[in-house]
């Protein structure tokens, strides 16, 4: 069974038709107006949530070729013709019981997992240990909510031998809907600890709520010596209707682990039950690693599996990234980095995210064979048909499999043995600034192609996470009115974070506006493929021609800029519009309310000058010791804009509010907002701080470790000494990457394994010293200097500063890799 008639679904859900035109197979289900899609046997779905709402996209999407939608609001059938509407009370509601229908239609086991931590690893373990003897249907990424749950659901088919799906959790009531949706067969619950504790009163709480989900199943395995996993499973009556299979390192369970010890690689671990005793190895030397094993070697036991057989296993077991990974590559290309695990669920993920990157520019796909139980003929036109619906621009293969089947709908297709030889006849000049996913088994080595492809920098990265980034973006979204326009500030290299890859996002976000500082900034942009709208608040003269060339849209603030302007709208029918900067109470760029008849007289005889919008700056919205003044501000910016309408005779946008205004003043929000260090996940105050994501990691590694004896000294200047014998850590990181040096001498600090650091005696330009006395670490460990848990804003306190100079001081030689959650 590959879809369902869409009349089946309808009632299923018991919805009612709309706009009745067939009822096409629908094989797909879409939630994201932006993503590609199949128009024939796609199925949109309109959510709506606190910051999104799939109704606005519903004529967008008809444009592009969607018929079938399911929406909740009352609609114009008419504006969505020789289409399938139906509408639900509840779309999320309709999604999750859609999805739970279909379940029902199969028959396979499927294996649930819940969990505070280690759900993914264990899920991505499982499949690589199964792979090959079952055809796996699993959750992609961490797809475990009440969202991503149902869509992950949605993927199971008749050919399906065995189903993986991790269910989570953040509220009270949570669980039960997805229990009916994932209806398990066999349940393995982790653990239980502080992750998304905020709305349970306590850890037995939330481990009885998560316990729901094996309600119906058969089987349970779960660590006996977490006790709050092991009541709540009594507590809900689990153990009355399916057998519990606990392994403990304390006592006597179904599975006894006996010993665990460090080996070369990782740990070799000893366990025993009454049918086998035997030892294992993992390549992973850490106790999180070690616990998500045992979960997976007793669930294969319980599947049958010989102590032989997953003995010959575990020791390949991969490492599991949570987030895709971009990286700079060379010749403008942008690299996704996911050379780790190949499969289709996992390809349509990374598809998705490669689309999200690219920004309207061309893709390149490298790809090796394929792993999994599935036949080689559906696995690959699995492959073609995804590939096709991205229209990616050229395929490189690596395996024999691939180069056996014809992918010939991309323009250039080509096939090699391995990743040396792509790499011998390839050269990333040919693909210049593509955006590049990078997608194989791990027996293909093609973490090779990204080591070679990537620009070479040194080993001190700035990790900016996108999806931090698309919810802060969200957060604020939330706070307008609908069709209030946002623009977003990338001016000094996206606050540090890279203004390419972010604007990118943007655009892939649909933000209305892009702002930059100077014109070599938009014209950066524009060379890198991005088409939004770039409004340049330039202080400087700079040439209109310049402007015009790269359809960029100068900030005007004086008579002169204006006279400028006027003169190029008129020997240019296709002059860029400007934006008139007022002053009102910053003192800075602007005209002052008193300059305002000047401004007046000129833009009445200012023939075909567009004017795109109006702008001020407030000073300080963000502080509520200055909301007179602010108020004074939104008054006079409201009268001047008023004037300066009358003059054109229409109205331009008009925007003041910056990401501080946009929380706390609504009658600042006018027509569009200037969002910036928000964007990074520094709110107004620590309460809203606390619903943003922190977006930027600033790390190093530990060059060298060396002992300081009591009373020698550390650093030029020997302005550090050692008080009592002393461990000091050189890290690769100085002033010239952006460290400033008033953080010398104890004032600044790193983080090791989440233990602080003090820097010892002065910053240098290309490193420093750190006192790691008392932590266990070794060469190449992380040494971080902020992160989501140690936040920017104490560097900032600690310098004497704001976050911004910390962002925009990082120099560009540290290397910028861009994850998503």
């Amino acid at each position: 069974m590959n879809g369902h008639r869409l009349s089946a679904l309808a009632e299923a859900i018991g919805g009612e038709w709309l706009v009745r035109h067939d009822d096409p197979v629908i094989a797909q289900l879409s939630i994201d107006s932006r993503k590609p899609f199949a128009p024939h046997d796609t199925l949109f779905i309109a959510l709506k949530g606190e910051r999104h709402d799939g109704h606005r996209y519903l004529s967008d999407l008809h444009a592009r070729g969607m018929r079938q939608f399911i929406v909740s609001d009352a609609i114009d059938a008419a504006s969505l013709p020789a289409s399938n509407v139906i509408r639900v009370r509840d779309t999320c509601d309709a999604l999750q019981r859609m999805a739970a229908w279909h379940r029902r239609h199969f028959t396979a086991p499927v294996i649930g997992i819940t969990g505070s931590n280690g759900k993914t690893v264990v899920k991505e373990w499982l499949f690589h240990l199964l792979r090959d003897t079952e055809h796996i249907v699993r959750s992609p990424g961490s797809w475990n909510s009440q969202v991503g749950v149902p869509l992950s659901v949605w993927g199971m088919r008749a050919e399906h031998s065995l189903g993986i799906i991790e269910a989570g959790i953040s509220q009270p009531g949570e669980m039960d809907r997805l229990r009916a949706i994932v209806h398990p067969t066999i349940g393995i619950f982790t653990n239980i600890g502080p992750a998304h504790g905020e709305h349970f009163a306590d850890d037995r709480a939330k481990a009885m709520e998560k316990a729901l989900l094996f309600s119906d199943a058969r089987v349970v395995i779960y660590c006996a010596d977490h006790k709050e996993v092991a009541d709540a499973l009594r507590a809900q009556g689990i153990d009355q209707r399916a057998t519990l299979l606990g392994w403990s390192r304390e006592r006597n369970r179904w599975l006894h682990v006996v010993r665990e010890e460090p080996v070369a690689h990782g740990q070799r671990i000893r366990v025993m039950n009454d049918q086998a005793d035997f030892d294992f190895e993992i390549p992973f030397a850490d106790h999180a690693s070690a616990e998500n094993a045992i979960h997976c070697v007793a669930l294969l036991l319980h599947l049958g599996r010989s102590p032989q057989w997953i003995a010959e296993r575990t020791p390949h077991l991969p490492p599991v990234s949570m987030r895709l990974e971009a990286v700079e590559g060379a010749n403008g290309i942008t690299l996704l980095n996911d050379a780790y695990s190949n499969d289709t669920a996992s390809l349509a993920i990374a598809l998705e995210h490669l689309d999200a990157l690219a920004a309207g520019r061309p893709k390149l796909v490298v790809l090796s064979d394929l792993v999994g139980g599935e036949a080689s003929q559906l696995r690959y036109a699995r492959v073609e048909h995804l590939l096709r619906q991205a229209r990616v621009s050229a395929v490189l293969t690596v395996g024999p499999e691939l180069a056996t089947h014809a992918l010939d709908f991309a323009p250039r297709v080509q096939h090699f043995a391995d990743a040396e030889e792509l790499l011998a006849r390839t050269d990333t000049a040919e693909f210049a600034d593509h955006a590049v996913l990078v997608k194989g088994a791990r027996a293909f080595g093609l973490e090779r192609i990204v080591a070679r492809w990537q620009r070479q920098v040194h080993g001190t990265v700035l990790e900016i996470d996108l999806e931090a980034i698309r919810h802060n973006l969200n957060h604020y979204r939330a706070l307008l009115a609908p069709g209030t326009r946002v623009m977003a500030m990338v001016k000094a290299f996206g606050y540090g974070g890279g203004a390419l890859e972010l604007a990118r996002l943007f655009a892939h976000e649909q933000v209305q506006y892009l702002g930059v500082a100077y014109a070599d900034e938009g014209i950066e942009l524009r060379q890198g493929g991005v088409h939004l709208p770039i409004m340049v608040m330039n202080p400087e003269p700079v040439s209109m021609e310049v402007l015009h060339r790269f359809r960029l849209e100068a900030e005007v603030y004086d008579e002169r800029s204006v006279r400028e302007a006027i003169r190029f709208a008129k020997l240019h029918a296709d002059a860029p519009p400007v934006h008139i900067k007022l002053d009102t109470g910053m003192r800075r760029l602007g005209f002052t309310e008193d300059e305002l008849p000047q401004l007046l007289a000129l833009l009445r005889d200012a023939g075909p000058l567009r004017v795109a919008s109006v702008l001020s700056h407030s000073a300080a919205a963000d502080d509520p010791a200055h909301d007179a003044f602010t108020r004074g501000q939104i008054a006079a910016f409201t009268r001047m804009a008023d004037a300066i309408d009358a003059a054109l005779g229409y109205r331009p946008l008009r925007h003041l509010a910056n990401s501080g205004g946009t929380t706390r003043w609504k009658e600042a929000h006018f027509d569009m907002v200037r969002l910036g260090i928000g964007l990074h996940g520094i709110g107004v105050d620590a309460r809203e701080t606390s619903q943003l994501r922190r977006a930027a990691t600033l790390r190093t590694v530990i060059a060298q470790l060396k002992p300081a004896p009591d009373g020698s000294t550390i650093g030029y200047g020997r302005s550090g000494v050692a008080l009592g014998e002393r461990l000091i850590a050189t890290v690769p990181m100085g002033y010239a990457d952006g460290l400033s040096r008033r953080l010398s001498n104890g004032v600044g600090r790193f983080w090791v394994h989440g233990q602080a650091a003090p820097i010892m005696g002065t910053v240098c330009m290309d490193m420093c010293m750190i006192d790691v006395t008392g932590i266990d670490c070794a060469v190449g460990d992380a040494a971080v200097v902020f992160d989501a848990s140690h936040p920017i804003t104490d560097v900032a306190r600690d310098m004497g500063t704001i976050p911004y100079e910390v962002l925009t001081s990082i120099s560009q030689r540290v290397k910028r890799v861009y994850v998503r959650g």
